[in-house]
């Protein structure tokens, strides 16, 4: 930049009518730009490091292109196309270290062993917060992060300043969904190492994160894929073989040209949607799961009480009624009053026992307190209804007598307020 800033100076002084026309000094000029870029170019494709590419990037766009030529002006406009094809060298070369990147430390991640030490990961965590200062875990706030992820969000905001529009969105649809793809091989890893339970507050705690971090991108996450389509080729040679077609009939559809030649198929890959999708199937698994945990009981007697019920039904329209099935509710075998006390009992010790331990688990994995009342909503609702439906059963087939001093059912008032503690 010196060399060029002095030789349009020289060029100047002696020959100032010509020095208007900054094309007079191309000859002087791009010898010069020639050696730079000869001297340049070796380097620059032998480089693999993405955060020295990125650095680039920005030096030659702001600091060179920007800055300097914008200051130092017609000076140095015989050098902007030369810094503008090294500008071009680097981004193919970030391009393609990019997508290496995301294919070797994504895509294809093998994890460690303390990789999905799970839930030890975040007990030791938690313990290590409790001695530290605030500044430090926020410093270190993706320490417990599964690598993929870390490396994920790592890449894109890298990237995100330094690469076209264009470019950038197509490598962030790949990041995003080979990201979350490994996140699912973890968290079924997880789920045989340590419980079913963690693999999915695994799973859901990694894709909320990552659809948090990558919300900050101004850009669409998702991709259009061309391919060409060779399939229905072999049917066309099966019929000329047998005659039914002949392959120089130009006038046929199934001509040469035509038998030959391929179809565009297309297919948009939405690697947001398929994030959201894939989060909500696992909040929804999670939910039915801890909602089991707690009622299956409860579920199971309503369906046996549903299953007696269309017995009876289709027994007394047929006019045949067996004997054993006409009786009431509370004789069959699995709806004593004592049976139903049990299973009551046992549902209330589950809401007093393991529904705590859950809800622990939560607050292990999901730090953030708005997160863990959106989850816990839907299983609080799911126990409610459950106790309703079978208070409403009660009520139509047992004696006061028989719920007072033998059932002895919690009230719904007294269970939602019991829920509500938990949170």
């Amino acid at each position: 930049m010196q060399v060029c800033q002095l030789e349009y100076q020289l060029f100047d002084y002696f020959f100032p009518s010509s020095s208007e026309d900054v094309s007079s000094l191309a000859p002087l000029i791009d010898p010069l730009c020639t050696y730079l870029y000869d001297t340049l170019r070796p380097k620059l494709i032998h480089e693999a490091n993405l955060d020295i590419l990125c650095e680039l990037v920005y030096i030659l766009k702001v600091e060179v292109l920007g800055e300097q030529l914008s200051r130092r002006g017609e000076s140095l406009a015989g050098l902007r196309p030369t810094l503008e094809r090294i500008l071009a060298d680097v981004h193919e070369r970030l391009t393609f270290r990019a997508r290496t990147h995301i294919r070797d430390e994504i895509a294809n991640y093998l994890p460690l062993d303390e990789d999905l030490d799970y839930p030890s990961k975040l007990e030791q965590s938690s313990e290590t917060k409790s001695e530290t200062s605030s500044s430090d875990q926020d410093s270190d706030v993706s320490r417990t992060w599964y690598p993929p992820l870390e490396k994920t969000i790592s890449c894109l905001s890298k990237l995100y300043r330094c690469l076209e529009s264009a470019v950038f969105t197509g490598l962030a649809q790949e990041a995003v969904e080979f990201c979350s793809i490994s996140i699912q091989k973890a968290s079924k890893q997880i789920a045989k190492k340590s419980s079913i339970m963690d693999g999915q507050l695994f799973l859901i705690k990694h894709l909320l994160i990552l659809r948090e971090q990558i919300a900050p991108f101004d850009i669409e996450f998702s991709v259009t894929h061309k391919e060409l389509d060779f399939s229905h080729l072999l049917e066309h040679l099966r019929r000329i073989l047998r005659g039914q077609a002949s392959l120089f009939d130009w006038s046929r559809s199934t001509s040469l040209a035509r038998t030959l030649s391929p179809r565009v198929l297309e297919s948009q890959i939405d690697a947001k949607k398929e994030l959201e999708k894939s989060l909500k199937a696992t909040c929804e698994e999670f939910i039915m799961s801890v909602t089991k945990l707690v009622v299956d009981p409860m579920l199971s007697f309503v369906t046996k009480v549903t299953a007696v019920k269309v017995a009876l039904s289709s027994g007394s329209q047929n006019q045949k009624v067996d004997s054993a099935v006409v009786r009431r509710l509370k004789d069959q075998a699995f709806a004593t009053p004592e049976k139903v006390a049990e299973l009551v009992e046992k549902v209330g010790s589950a809401i007093q026992q393991e529904l705590p331990i859950v809800m622990a688990k939560m607050k292990l994995y999901l730090q953030n307190s708005s997160t863990r009342a959106i989850l816990f909503k839907p299983i609080k609702t799911n126990i409610v209804e459950a106790h309703s439906q079978v208070v409403s059963l009660l009520t139509s087939e047992y004696s006061p007598e028989d719920l007072q001093n033998v059932v002895n059912m919690v009230s719904i008032q007294d269970l939602q307020a019991q829920l509500d503690n938990l949170l």
